[in-house]
């Protein structure tokens, strides 16, 4: 067993778990600390892919108990019924539109210049949208009407941009329909459930030749590493958001793209 190897997979899992709800694009931390770490390839790839099921996973773990109360009360509560059709509508625009042209985004877009303009103008954006300061007029996910979650899954499909950050999309479009923090940033993480699962599981199997039982040990650290980091990450930036604004993560945001520019200019990206 190669220790080295389950470090890189350790790392690269807490990584993950750690960004990918947070408006920072985990994709961008992804390139930089593979890179740095020289974990590259196609197994590489596949690696980073299936994580992202630990990541989903803490999520669902952290909202069992109300997954569980939508599921069983679809029958006798219209607020979970409209929970559930507010997350298909916003879901669909993503999936079509990446299933039309991930491949073309992928070949590209997906460089270190790309993804970090994409990280510096989402900072940007972000610091235009808190500078509005409007007042909500959805404080709670229950009141959302299929409109407003049409928007926010038009909002989403801007993450197809390698760099952009899903979460970062979402909330900020649910912020410009007048959704308060906290419930932009449920929503958002309830969305993910969906749309992660369904792009993690359509790429893992569009790369099922590439995975082998040797793959197993590696998978299973950065499984478990990105599984609680995205807990403990999810936790603490919903008790974050109840009072305070996401300007930081803008400047977080500008400050990381300057920094994936410079990083490569001195170190010539071979892919991942």
């Amino acid at each position: 067993m190669d220790t080295l190897l389950l470090l890189k997979a350790l790392i690269l899992g807490l990584v993950e778990g750690a960004t990918e709800f947070l408006p920072v694009s985990s994709t961008g931390h992804q390139i930089i600390v593979a890179d740095f770490l020289a974990f590259t390839g196609e197994r590489a790839k596949t690696f980073e892919i299936f994580i992202q099921l630990g990541a989903i996973l803490a999520v669902v773990w952290h909202y069992r108990a109300r997954i569980a109360h939508v599921l069983g009360t679809l029958g006798s509560e219209s607020a979970s019924r409209r929970l559930l059709l507010n997350l298909a509508i916003a879901f669909l625009p993503a999936a079509v539109l990446g299933l039309a042209f991930s491949k073309a985004i992928k070949e590209h877009l997906f460089n270190p210049v790309s993804v970090a303009s994409a990280l510096v103008a989402g900072g940007f954006v972000i610091l235009l949208i808190e500078r509005r300061n409007a007042r909500p007029t959805v404080r709670e996910v229950d009141a959302i009407s299929g409109r407003t979650a049409l928007m926010i899954g038009l909002a989403q499909c801007f993450a197809l941009f390698p760099g952009v950050s899903r979460s970062g999309s979402t909330i900020m479009g649910s912020l410009l329909c007048g959704l308060s923090r906290p419930a932009a940033t449920e929503f958002s993480f309830f969305l993910s459930i969906p749309t992660m699962f369904a792009a993690t599981l359509y790429s893992l199997y569009k790369a099922r030749d590439v995975l082998s039982m040797a793959d197993v040990p590696t998978f299973g650290v950065g499984f478990v590493a990105a599984f609680i980091s995205g807990l403990i990450v999810v936790r603490l930036f919903l008790a974050y958001v109840s009072k305070h604004s996401f300007i930081p993560f803008a400047w977080y945001r500008i400050a990381l793209g300057a920094l994936l520019l410079l990083y490569f200019q001195f170190h010539p990206w071979v892919g991942e």
